[in-house]
Order: structure tokens, then C-alpha cells, then sequence
């Protein structure tokens, strides 16, 4: 009960700090909040994604709620304290890292796309290291809240965050920032992984 209901402050706080707060700072700064909606056609790889992003936030916060509640129960094989303590560290850490990619970002910071707009192509500070870090620190927070209250539900959630972000960025981000920066992008992304350092790097994009 203690852990679930921890998981559930947690989610609160990266909701506040990486959604709320972060889109307060962009519209100071800029006078956007970077909100840039859902985009695609109904049933459209770029409409799934980001569906599917609101999907796996509203059931990883249906995941400690059920399991507060007493209607879902941990998958046995993951219920030890240690998992779930290394479970708290990471979703801690995935908060951190979180704002702070978000803070690296700058003005460029937005949730979504929108075509029509060109933000500056950021290679520097943590995305000098990987491009996606953002996702990567929300997929590490994600993780961590899963092992705080493994229950099918949130098993099911990080599988549909995972999807959607492979998706998000794959035929979401990628296009977009190719179609906007062309060979700045094509050099960017030949020497910095995607989600992790020196992997999903495009050696051949180029060519």
C-alpha cells in the first residue's frame, strides 16, 4: 500500500514538473506553451502515437490507484522490496532527467509536432549524447514506477508508452526534423544514438 501510494505521488510530480511547470517556463519565455496537439488522420501511425501517449499515462495512473484500492495485486515473481526500492530510485531519477533534457531543450522544448513550425535543431548539452533524452528519462521513469506496482495494468502501460514513443519518433520526430533541417539533421543523427549513446545511430544518412 506504502509503495503504491508513493507511485502515485511520484507520477503526480512528474505530471506537475514535466508538464505543468515545464509548459509555465515555455510561456514565459516564449508565449507558447508548446503544446502542439495530436496530428494524422484517425487510425494513422502519427494519430496512434499520439493517442497512445494519453493511453499509457491515464493506465499508469489507473495502475497504483487499482492496486491502492486493493483490485489488482503485483505479479508475484516481482513483488520484493528490493525491486520495488529500485523501482523508486529510477522513477526518481527518470523525473530528474526529465526536466532537466526538457530545460537543455530551451525554447525548442515542445509536446507534439506541428509541420508547420521550425524549431533549432539542439545538439548540445544532453542531446549532444543521445536525441531522444526526454524519452529515454521518461521511459527510465516509467520503468521505475512499473517495478513499484508490477500489476498487469502497469505492465500493460509501459508496453503501450514504449510503442508509442518508438512511433512518436520514428515516424513522427524523424520525418519532421529531416523535412526542417535536412543535412544538419542527416549529420546529427549519423554520430548521436537514438536513445541510448552510440546506438541508433544512421551511419548511412548521408548518403
Amino acid at each position: 500500500m506504502v509503495i503504491a501510494v508513493s507511485a502515485l505521488i511520484l507520477y503526480l510530480v512528474f505530471a506537475v514538473l514535466g508538464f505543468g511547470w515545464r509548459s509555465w517556463v515555455q510561456s514565459r519565455q516564449t508565449g507558447s506553451t508548446g503544446f502542439r496537439g495530436i496530428h494524422g488522420q484517425p487510425g494513422s501511425l502519427e494519430w496512434l502515437a499520439g493517442v497512445g501517449f494519453i493511453v499509457a499515462i491515464a493506465v499508469g495512473v489507473g495502475a497504483p490507484v487499482a492496486q491502492i484500492l486493493g483490485v489488482l495485486t503485483p505479479v508475484p515473481v516481482l513483488q520484493a522490496p528490493w525491486i520495488q526500492a529500485l523501482g523508486t530510485v529510477l522513477a526518481v531519477v527518470g523525473i530528474v532527467a526529465t526536466v532537466y533534457a526538457q530545460l537543455d531543450m530551451g525554447e525548442s522544448w515542445r509536446i507534439g509536432v506541428d509541420p508547420d513550425e521550425t524549431t533549432t535543431l539542439v545538439r548540445t548539452g544532453v542531446f549532444g549524447t543521445v536525441r531522444n533524452p526526454i524519452f529515454t528519462a521518461m521511459l527510465v521513469f516509467a520503468a521505475g514506477i512499473t517495478l513499484m506496482t508490477p500489476n498487469p495494468v502497469a505492465l500493460s502501460a509501459f508496453v503501450v508508452l514504449l510503442a508509442a514513443i518508438e512511433l512518436q519518433v520514428r515516424v513522427v520526430e524523424e520525418p519532421y526534423l529531416l523535412s526542417a533541417h535536412g543535412q544538419a539533421y542527416r549529420d546529427y543523427r549519423s554520430v548521436v544514438g537514438r536513445f541510448l549513446p552510440g546506438i541508433g545511430r544512421d551511419e548511412n544518412s548521408d548518403r
